[in-house]
């Protein structure tokens, strides 16, 4: 699914236009084939640009979203990104392969922190080809509440380098999610064409709308039904 832009302030979007730019995300280990489902359900009914859970459900996203505008969406390297390069480009063709057609990954944050750009790069590098042999798109997950500025830029960097199409905040596993801060910081290293997505603790239309101006172009939440303001969101999601 293209990513909409907004051509203006966030809050001009409607809540379909809004629903597109969500990936409706069910991570919690505790989450049930049936909560998968629903989400599914819930997708289908409201536009949502994805849902994202965790691999193993990648066969129920692919035959209950098959033929409507959602993606299946899997996590790869979750949550601490700390598998070694191979077995994150393994998980990412496994699941490219069983149908996921978005994949978010965590990088190996020690290397951000050490500041070592090129196994950063290679660490990304593996999972994007991967997941684009496979028609996927990939979005990279590069934790912000454990990085300093200048390491947010070079994990941006390197994600840039590796041909990702999206950098990703948070896993929404650490200490704190998303912000507007970051999400700027994120958008003016990147430029324009790239994507950025906001994830992590935003749960509410006014969060996603600000994570929006402030420069992303997807956003994830467990609270996406919230977010546009059609229900409640399905409980124990995240």
């Amino acid at each position: 699914m293209n990513t909409p832009t907004t051509g203006g302030s966030a809050a001009q979007l409607s809540p379909t236009e809004l629903a597109h730019m969500i990936d409706h995300t069910i991570l919690a280990s505790s989450a049930t084939e049936e909560q998968v489902r629903l989400l599914c359900a819930q997708a289908r009914e409201h536009g949502f640009a994805s849902v994202c859970a965790n691999p193993v459900w990648v066969s129920v996203l692919a035959e209950e979203l098959a033929g409507s505008e959602a993606v299946p969406c899997v996590v790869i390297g979750f949550p601490l990104g700390a598998s070694a390069p191979e077995v994150k480009a393994f998980e990412t063709q496994t699941a490219v392969s069983a149908g996921a057609r978005e994949v978010d990954m965590v990088i190996n944050i020690a290397h951000a922190l050490s500041g070592n750009r090129q196994a950063l790069v290679e660490d990304i590098r593996g999972v994007v080809r991967a997941a684009h042999d496979g028609g996927a798109i990939v979005k990279v997950i590069i934790e912000t509440s454990e990085l300093n500025d200048e390491q947010k830029v070079l994990a941006c960097e390197a994600a840039i380098e590796a041909g990702a199409d999206f950098v990703k905040t948070s896993t929404g596993f650490s200490s704190a999610g998303a912000t507007v801060e970051d999400i700027a910081l994120m958008r003016r290293t990147v430029g324009a064409d790239m994507g950025v997505k906001a994830s992590g603790g935003i749960r509410t239309r006014e969060q996603a709308l600000a994570m929006i101006d402030a420069g992303a172009t997807r956003i994830g939440a467990s609270q996406g039904i919230a977010i546009i303001g059609a229900a409640d969101a399905v409980e124990g999601a995240y």
